[in-house]
């Protein structure tokens, strides 16, 4: 498992226990070109709720992370291309934006694909079915953040 699905599933793993903590959100690295910028402006244009649950601290407390509820529905920003994705996967469009889902142990991970930058949501399985998270995050991601070229 990638050190970036093993971040999100470990901090879904924590936060099903019921810890109160900040939530772990590891910064990506590296980060694309223009990942500062657009993950800040990405940031700001999120909503101050999703699926009606409250944001929640992240740690560390940076641009490239968001999260709301406990368990924590968790967004990071600048990650990687998933390992997953291929020619033929199967995404979901919502809202304009393309989402790989991938299951984890306990919920689901969505990363956004045909952008500049890449946005990934991790929701736990209390949220089921997890990707009702996504119409709440994807307008931000289509606003913000821009098609790749071609």
């Amino acid at each position: 498992m990638r050190p970036r699905r093993l971040a999100a599933a470990a901090a879904l793993a924590v936060l099903v226990g019921g810890c109160s903590a900040a939530v772990e959100a590891p910064i990506p690295s590296p980060l694309p070109p223009g990942a500062d910028y657009l993950c800040a402006a990405f940031k700001g244009a999120l909503p101050d709720e999703v699926l009606g649950q409250t944001t929640t601290a992240t740690k560390p407390t940076s641009s490239f992370a968001t999260a709301w509820g406990n368990p924590a529905i968790v967004v990071r920003c600048g990650v990687p291309d998933p390992d997953a994705l291929t020619p033929t996967s199967q995404l979901l469009s919502v809202d304009g934006v393309d989402w790989l889902p991938e299951p984890l142990t306990s919920g689901y991970l969505f990363t956004s694909t045909g952008r500049t930058v890449n946005v990934e949501v991790s929701v736990p399985a209390a949220y089921a079915p997890e990707a009702s998270a996504l119409p709440d995050i994807s307008p931000a991601v289509d606003a913000v953040i821009p098609l790749t070229a071609g």
